[in-house]
């Protein structure tokens, strides 16, 4: 039987960006495995200034929450792109295609969401960063 619960600072989850390449796009801290969650994912994802997400993407069931916690930029959610500052939630349905830009002093977010492994689906949409 597992703990109760599960105390992790994000700072420690490894940053799986370099392992993919993509760490001239961001840092990736996927905490869903560290913090022993079965249904729940969270990740911290730290957007370099000026910078498009790697890649956009969407998924077939989940609904995810994304929270600003800093910096200011833009979040591409299918063909309409919206401004987004600190503390902004943005829920996201499944199918909806979603890719964020930051403004010129980087964008934190977090992301969260039900977990559906196999999920998430990778889309080249022209414009993200593109990987």
């Amino acid at each position: 039987m597992s703990e109760p619960y599960t105390l992790k600072n994000l700072a420690e989850v490894d940053d799986a960006a370099p392992e993919h390449g993509l760490d001239s796009f961001w840092e990736a801290r996927v905490a869903r495995g560290a913090l022993e969650a079965e249904q729940t994912g969270v990740a911290f994802f730290r957007l370099k200034p000026g910078r498009r997400s790697a890649f956009a993407h969407r998924h077939d069931e989940a609904e995810e929450i994304y929270v600003v916690l800093r910096g200011r930029g833009r979040m591409k959610l299918d063909d309409e792109i919206v401004e987004v500052a600190p503390l902004d939630a943005v829920r996201v349905s499944p199918h909806v295609v979603r890719a964020f830009e930051a403004g010129a002093d980087g964008l934190d977010f977090l992301v969260f969401g039900a977990h559906h492994a196999g999920d998430g689906e990778l889309v080249q949409d022209g414009w993200a960063g593109g990987i």
